[in-house]
């Protein structure tokens, strides 16, 4: 009774728009030689890239994401744990489900890789099962330096958030116009830290304040900023990469994309009161509450749908043949999106007895207040987190070749974080917790 449900609302939310948003972009085309094409919708239709303005919801997450993470390191600190404790069981709550994940991944591309299958079409195949990643490395980091940011938000509150942006403004100028290299990086963590540390503040009442009226400024505020830089600006409209498009938003995180962090962060304020009183009907959070408890699942494998619906319809030549962007092909989105949603349900049940596996291992590894070794916690997750970004960049197959040292990477930086935890008291007898309880407590 005590957790927020608009947090869990706003974290399922995310979700399902990332899925669908990431099917709906996902153009498959049968060449007359019977291969498989995929062109780039946004960058082939220019005006679909307005509708990354509905999809971009990764500012949700990392707002939500601060909320939950703000208050379980306050009761952490407040009950006398530790910060490596901490940070090593939020670690692992991600990495086992992305280390079983990239197991499977990386087994079927060994073995396609041994099979002799082409290798463009390995590398593709791969690059679509890791396009979702980039956000891994980030919230890892994100969550390791939790105790430092929750410390000067203590200190410093909404001064906190404001400073990161001002120094990403700086970042984003210095790429844009010197074109300074590296420096973009930085943005990753200060524009994505922003909405971050606003969580902290919306858990703590800095944001809601006043009668709403900071929210109005957020939401007015961001808004306008974001449509003066990408129109009197350098910026494009797309909030989602699109080839040869110069400069991104989203490669690296722009200042466009920070006007968009606080809109958002603004309008998912305002919406608060009205979404918490429908939420609180227990037929509508009923309704919520098991995609909140499978999201990491939905994250990872929803484009394996995407594969499966190729290999069923596409390379048989089952698929009808519209002309790509025409009204006929849009018309057909909609079966698209209901197929894949059908494949996902079979694929989110299927892996049920492995979410178990991993909750008794999690159960079984998290640290605890203080571990015995706190160093293989950090060495496992400057390894975790290096291996995850290289598969973000450049996927599970680059160049159609099995990556050997990034998947070693992630298997040593997994082990390691833990090895820093312990073997967990056997519970008492009784009903094992499911993924989503242990997901619940954790959050």
């Amino acid at each position: 009774m005590s957790r927020d449900r608009y947090v869990d609302f706003l974290r399922a939310w995310a979700i399902v728009l990332v899925v669908l948003g990431h099917w709906l972009i996902t153009a498959l085309v049968r060449e007359p030689g019977g291969e498989i094409a995929a062109p780039e919708l946004l960058a082939t239709i220019p005006w679909t890239q307005w509708l990354t303005l509905g999809f971009q919801v990764m500012p949700l997450f990392f707002l939500a994401g601060g909320h939950a993470a703000g208050g379980s390191w306050a009761r952490t600190r407040a009950a006398g744990g530790t910060a490596s404790g901490w940070v090593g069981g939020r670690a692992l709550r991600l990495l086992l489900p992305t280390a079983a994940y990239s197991a499977l991944v990386l087994s079927a591309v060994g073995i396609c890789s041994a099979v002799g299958v082409d290798r463009d079409t390995l590398a593709l195949v791969g690059w679509a099962m890791a396009m979702q990643f980039w956000f891994l490395p980030v919230y890892l980091l994100l969550s390791a330096l939790t105790p430092a940011l929750h410390a000067a938000h203590r200190r410093r509150g909404l001064a906190v958030p404001v400073a990161l942006g001002v120094v990403a403004l700086v970042a984003d100028v210095l790429v844009v116009k010197a074109h300074t290299p590296y420096v973009g990086l930085l943005n990753y963590v200060l524009v994505w830290g922003v909405a971050y540390q606003l969580g902290f503040c919306w858990r703590d009442g800095l944001l809601t304040a006043g009668r709403g009226r900071t929210s109005v400024v957020m939401a007015a505020g961001g808004g306008l900023a974001f449509a003066a830089l990408i129109t009197l600006g350098p910026f494009p409209v797309s909030l989602i990469l699109v080839t040869g498009q110069t400069p991104s938003n989203t490669n690296p995180p722009s200042a466009a994309m920070l006007a968009w962090v606080v809109a958002q962060a603004g309008l998912c304020l305002l919406a608060a009161p009205a979404l918490r009183r429908l939420l609180a009907r227990e037929r509508v959070w009923r309704s919520v509450r098991p995609v909140g408890g499978a999201s990491m699942t939905l994250y990872l494998w929803h484009m394996l749908p995407v594969l499966v619906a190729a290999a069923a319809f596409y390379l048989t030549g089952l698929a009808p043949r519209p002309e790509f962007g025409s009204v006929a092909w849009w018309g057909l989105r909609v079966p698209w999106l209901l197929v894949l949603g059908v494949i996902l349900a079979g694929v989110v049940t299927a892996l049920r007895p492995l979410e178990r596996g991993l909750t008794l291992l999690y159960e079984r590894t998290r640290p605890d207040a203080g571990p015995h070794r706190p160093w293989p916690l950090w060495l496992g997750l400057a390894a975790s987190i290096a291996a995850l970004t290289r598969f973000a960049v450049r996927g599970f197959a680059y160049d159609g070749r099995f990556p050997v040292l990034p998947a070693l990477g992630l298997a040593l930086g997994t082990a390691l974080v833990m090895a820093s935890g312990r073997t967990a008291v056997r519970r008492s007898p009784g009903r094992p917790r499911s993924p989503e309880d242990v997901l619940e407590e954790a959050a």
